[in-house]
């Protein structure tokens, strides 16, 4: 009665879900689903009288749980192992050491075993249980050392990586990761990679940058190289400008022409100069000893020598007698120059 007078009467419940709209009216279909929406608050909120539940289940404290039987053979071997624990007395193994020892021969072993069992933290584990456990220890630790020397020979058996024309590249990638990431940490691009650098490297690249670079091919041999050359050689020569004056004034014709009848003579020169002559020639022949081109290491050619000294001696051969032998080299591989 009270439904269908509230639903006559055109007014909405506020336990309605559409009471917030002005123009809604409860009907019989509202009031049901308060009612239901009560009686299952309710429910929720009183718990269940009924229950199974052990005492000495881990989950008692739950109100909603209700034992089964996997909770009831858990508390049946929770007590079991309790009263085999209680049943055993733990100074058997002591009392047993003396008499072994005094009895001597195949006693010792079983005692010994009795108190590893004793005193290796597993009391619950039964005698069997602990051989099992330990064979599996044994089991892994064995694994673990089969792995790690297989992967020691491994690397050993592996070949050396070329340390010319290779290393090269691989190091100028791995730096160009790193500057990538330190870029993208500092939020910039490869375009400001100059920022990263320091002071003293932004000398030395600078300093790089504004030296010329060497001559290659016929620029060697022409005039401005040679000229470039004679400076460098000059310039740590010391100069006497007072001797040089008085050579000068003592010869009238100091500097000869074709036309001079002194050409070809030579005036008088002190031995410190020539002896510094001599030392720069000296000093010039030891550089050029010294200095080595820096040639490329091709890695798809063929390797015809034992060591860095034979492989610079085939190269000689090659450059005197390689045009001669080419004919009989190439027989060779292709297997036409053998017998049949």
């Amino acid at each position: 009665m009270a439904s269908s007078s509230s639903a006559a009467s055109g007014r909405s419940r506020p336990e309605c879900i559409n009471s917030s709209n002005p123009f809604h009216e409860c009907s019989d279909y509202c009031l049901r689903k308060i009612a239901e929406a009560k009686e299952r608050i309710e429910d929720e909120q009183r718990p269940p009288v009924d229950r199974t539940v052990h005492p000495d289940c881990i989950n008692a404290s739950n109100p909603y749980h209700v034992c089964s039987e996997y909770c009831f053979k858990r508390i049946a071997d929770a007590k079991s192992g309790l009263e085999r624990a209680e049943q055993e007395p733990p100074s058997a193994d002591a009392g047993k050491s003396d008499a072994a020892q005094a009895e001597g021969g195949g006693g010792d072993d079983d005692a010994e075993q009795e108190d590893a069992g004793s005193d290796d933290g597993y009391p619950q584990m039964t005698e069997k249980q602990k051989k099992l456990f330990e064979l599996r220890l044994k089991m892994n630790e064995a694994r673990k050392a089969n792995q790690q020397a297989m992967v020691a020979e491994k690397k050993r058996m592996e070949p050396r990586t070329e340390s010319r024309g290779v290393s090269k590249q691989k190091w100028l990638e791995d730096r160009k990761k790193k500057i990538g990431k330190l870029l993208d940490s500092n939020g910039l691009d490869m375009t400001k990679s100059y920022m990263l650098d320091t002071q003293e490297s932004a000398e030395a690249k600078y300093k790089k940058w504004e030296k010329e670079p060497a001559p290659y091919g016929w620029d060697v041999f022409n005039q401005k190289t040679l000229y470039d050359a004679y400076k460098k050689r000059t310039k740590n020569i010391e100069v006497d400008m007072e001797a040089y004056n008085k050579a000068k004034e003592a010869d009238p014709e100091f500097y000869r022409d074709t036309s001079s009848l002194q050409y070809g003579k030579v005036s008088k020169v002190p031995e410190e100069n020539i002896d510094r002559m001599v030392n720069e020639l000296k000093e010039r022949d030891e550089k050029r000893k010294a200095f080595s081109r820096r040639r490329k290491f091709h890695e798809d050619k063929d390797i015809d020598s034992i060591n860095d000294r034979n492989e610079h001696f085939n190269k000689k051969v090659e450059r005197a007698f390689g045009k001669y032998t080419l004919e009989i080299k190439n027989n060779l591989e292709r297997g036409t120059a053998l017998p049949d």
